[in-house]
């Protein structure tokens, strides 16, 4: 039986040449099976983006042997530990990059990208009037927490981000300071980028990212609201650790707070929505009116139903 918190979870990224990157991409799978790590690693001509976890032991392992390679040897990791593994497989993809955007639109983060604010500095700025605050991520991320007053973008990828800001600002407001953040920090790094592209002159984003600010003892994750969404089988995780934190989002079905976010069953959908534990054995998953009748016309694209059945005949 594992003890508690006898696993880490990792979360990095280093914006670094990597030349032949599909054959790193390959050695770098079979060093993290060979560590027993699980985790899903981005392996691109520009860096390295990856989020993995294993036991102390292994992922210290790791991260000595990153730090050990001069491409790496400053890169940081955040850890969260945990009783057991985060996620269920280990993949290594080799990418074009590492968040994309269309060519014509692609930056160097060495080359172009906005001040680093800690998070105390982060804290003070959301304070400030006037200024403009960007959620750098996707708009469920967003549903499940959130800064306060922060914009969420009207976007369905990232590589929408450079029309979104011409759209959505007028020249008065380049005068502005724009503060942004993301998960771990890699997608401001490119973000901020966008917005000093298109002449905005005081741009800041979030150093380490949200789950670094929730961790911080001085802010405590102050000014934010709601969970942070993470790519692993946890989901989400607490960021404000003051009296001020709170449940924003709401149940699909019956609209009773909960932060409880699973995929619909239906293959062809597979939406992530909020459904409470009330909610969920009545629905069976089910996101909506629509897809409910297509499951009952089509029961066999029903995955919770065919996971039952799977688990009945072992």
């Amino acid at each position: 039986m594992n003890t508690a918190n006898s696993y880490r979870v990792l979360l990095y990224y280093k914006f670094v040449t990597i030349d032949n990157h599909d054959q790193f991409a390959n050695d770098h799978l079979a060093f993290c099976n060979e560590l027993g790590l699980k985790g899903r690693i981005l392996v691109a001509p520009e860096g390295i983006n990856g989020t993995v976890s294993g036991t102390v032991e292994a992922t210290q392992k790791y991260m000595d042997a990153m730090h050990a390679d001069q491409r790496f040897s400053d890169m940081v990791f955040k850890i969260d530990e945990e009783k057991e593994h985060a996620f269920k497989k280990m993949f290594v993809r080799p990418k074009r990059s590492m968040i994309i955007l269309h060519e014509e639109d692609e930056l160097n983060p060495n080359e172009i990208t906005g001040k680093h604010l800690k998070p105390k500095e982060f804290y003070e700025a959301l304070q400030q009037e006037d200024v403009i605050v960007i959620d750098g991520r996707n708009d469920y991320e967003y549903d499940l927490g959130h800064f306060r007053n922060a914009i969420r973008p009207d976007i369905k990828s990232f590589r929408e981000f450079p029309e979104w800001i011409k759209k959505n600002f007028r020249e008065e407001d380049k005068k502005k300071k724009v503060i942004s953040y993301c998960t771990g920090g890699i997608r401001c790094e490119k973000l901020t980028g966008l917005f000093m592209k298109e002449g905005f002159n005081d741009v800041n984003q979030l150093e380490g990212g949200i789950v670094t600010y929730g961790k911080d003892e001085e802010v405590k994750g102050r000014l934010w609201d709601g969970k942070c969404y993470v790519f692993d089988e946890r989901i989400s995780v607490p960021i404000n650790r003051t009296e001020e934190d709170m449940i924003i989002s709401k149940c699909t079905h019956c609209g009773k707070e909960s932060d409880r976010y699973i995929n619909c069953t239906n293959d062809f959908c597979n939406k992530q929505h909020f459904c409470c534990e009330e909610c969920d054995p009545q629905h069976g998953g089910i996101c909506s009116d629509e897809c409910k009748i297509y499951l009952d016309e089509h029961p066999e694209r029903n995955r919770r139903l065919r996971e039952q059945v799977g688990s009945e005949t072992k």
